[in-house]
């Protein structure tokens, strides 16, 4: 009788610059560390305090994605690396397009603090606005490490910014500083992960205005510009609403809600994305056949552990807000039971958007979008009416669902081709 001999599993490949563990790692330190500084600052602060933090991320959320100029996704999927000179021209697109960000902010943070009920809290929105500018003058190698899938290095610096936002954070709201507590944290670890990309990261782009070269990303950046812009209505659309209609509280406990279930459940999927997106970019322009393959293997692999894990979650959401964030934030539970729904269809469809972007059809991902778009303005007034909040809720959860299911269609569609 034949022996059957299993592969022996190497400790040393495991733990490979380019290893998966290493994103694995990355994703429970880095969102450990953030659900520590947002549970702990929360139960100190409260859901008005949150929700006023909630607005001035909501402010730079929507002016990055409308600005989102996809170089990014185009540097890592793109079939040759980019020359020092194509980088220096990707650093001087994001570091203007970060300081044009940051300036229309600070124009606008008091017809904002209006809008929104923030109460004269200008310096939250001003703290805010310094985010975008620190992140567009990171150095873009980052996108070539990600591209070469040095995961080890990459996870080296993103938990070491974490830990800073963490520390800071965490620290100042202990000392009575409140809400901008959150915003001077983010601040911190945004300036230190700048940093690093330039202390760690070679080859280091020009530092001067560098403009040509940019040209042969364009083409497929316009895709993940338009997808950008969709996502704004589709992922703001619901804060939006909430924001301006009943005021910071509200917005705080729906905030909480949908940022402890992205935690638990899409943060992993979106944290799997900057392995998955190369890899398969990688496997695609090897064989794209083996890619199709390793795409089955991770959606049925997610689909049957998300369900688990949604059913869980929902049997144990009274005790773990009452536990963690204590009795101010129970009545936020009903919303969390049906965010979990959301975001474990978010993490489906992190790991398609990721196969879709790494063979090429990321038009797949904005005509998703779209129907997501259209699903909403039918099935948002009759749900808002109908519900209220948890309304506008379902009707996203719907949407997502949509979304997903055409992209799953592209993607045996195009394992089939």
């Amino acid at each position: 009788m034949r022996a059957i001999r299993l592969p022996a599993l190497s400790i040393a490949s495991s733990f490979g610059a380019s290893a998966a563990t290493w994103v694995l790692l990355q994703q429970f330190a880095v969102r450990g560390l953030v659900a520590i500084k947002f549970l702990a600052i929360g139960r100190m602060l409260g859901p008005a305090a949150i929700g006023s933090v909630s607005v001035a991320l909501l402010a730079v959320a929507i002016a990055e994605a409308l600005s989102d100029t996809g170089l990014a996704q185009a540097v890592i999927q793109g079939e040759h690396a980019p020359t020092r000179s194509q980088l220096g021209a990707v650093w001087t697109t994001l570091t203007a397009r970060g300081l044009l960000i940051s300036l229309l902010l600070v124009a606008l943070a008091p017809l904002l603090s209006s809008q929104f009920h923030l109460d004269g809290s200008l310096v939250l929105i001003q703290l805010a606005a310094l985010l975008p500018l620190l992140r567009g003058l990171a150095s873009p190698t980052y996108y070539v490490v990600q591209r070469e899938r040095r995961f080890q290095h990459i996870a080296g610096v993103e938990v070491a910014a974490a830990f800073v936002d963490c520390s800071v954070g965490l620290a100042l709201a202990y000392l009575g500083a409140g809400a901008a507590s959150v915003l001077i944290g983010l601040v911190a670890g945004e300036s230190l992960k700048s940093v690093l990309t330039w202390a760690t990261m070679t080859p280091r782009p020009p530092v001067r205005p560098v403009w040509s070269g940019i040209g042969q990303y364009v083409g497929f950046s316009r895709w993940i510009w338009a997808s950008s812009v969709i996502n704004l209505l589709l992922n703001q659309f619901d804060k939006v609403v909430v924001g301006k209609l009943l005021g910071p509280a509200q917005l705080g406990g729906y905030q909480m809600s949908s940022r402890l279930a992205q935690m638990l459940l899409a943060d992993a999927a979106i944290a799997m994305s900057q392995y998955l997106f190369p890899t398969f970019a990688a496997h695609h322009r090897r064989d794209p056949k083996a890619a199709s393959r390793l795409i089955r293997v991770y959606l049925m692999a997610a689909a049957i552990g998300l369900a688990a894990f949604v059913e869980v979650l929902r049997l144990i959401a009274e005790p773990m807000f009452s536990l963690i964030l204590g009795a101010a934030w129970l009545p936020a539970v009903p919303l969390f039971r049906i965010l979990v729904v959301n975001m474990a269809v978010g993490a489906l469809i992190a790991v398609l958007v990721s196969y879709l972007r790494a063979i090429g059809d990321a038009k797949a991902t904005v005509h998703a979008s779209a129907i997501q778009v259209v699903v909403l303005l039918i099935s948002a007034p009759l749900a808002v009416r109908w519900w209220g909040v948890t309304g506008i809720a379902w009707s996203m959860t719907l949407g997502l669902g949509c979304a997903a299911a055409w992209m799953l269609y592209r993607t045996l569609r195009a394992r089939t081709a």
